[in-house]
């Protein structure tokens, strides 16, 4: 029997591709859990509108995170913290607080497990931090990190 797999299945395939097994198997394994579906003319056709579909999308997400990568290349942020003695911070810089400056000052929304901080923000000055996108797509964002200046 001709089937079309809806999810992936270690062994068999993955999902959406077409494979012939014997009709037992299909019939009273694959089919009732919802692992595959008959390769009727239909559901063939559907399948390939449904993988269309996610071609676009895939292509039109890989699109925007390009054009943000160019953005986040080009900018950078400033971050104001307390420090002492020979520029020292009281505590570190986090990917939290990257995130949150780069939301109040350019308007773009990250989350911050994408920010990578190889080593811990502790001292003023300028640091390159590297943003992992998606894949293999990554920006470098140039953080300055200056004296909060207090009000007199």
């Amino acid at each position: 029997m001709k089937i079309i797999l809806t999810k992936d299945i270690k062994g068999l395939g993955q999902e959406g591709e077409i494979h012939e097994v014997r009709d037992g198997y299909a019939r009273n394994y694959l089919l009732p859990k919802g692992l595959a579906i008959e390769a009727s003319g239909k559901n063939i056709k559907k399948i390939e509108q449904i993988k269309k579909s996610a071609d676009l999308k895939r292509e039109k997400l890989l699109r925007e995170t390009e054009e943000l990568q160019k953005k986040l290349d080009k900018i950078s942020i400033t971050i104001e913290a307390n420090a002492g003695e020979e520029e020292k911070l009281f505590g570190s810089i986090t990917a939290e607080d990257i995130v949150n400056a780069l939301k109040s000052q350019h308007d773009i929304q990250i989350d911050k497990h994408q920010v990578n901080i190889e080593e811990p923000i502790k001292k003023l000055g300028i640091y390159k931090v590297n943003i992992h996108l998606i894949g293999e797509i990554r920006a470098e964002l140039k953080v300055w990190i200056v004296q909060k200046q207090n009000p007199a």
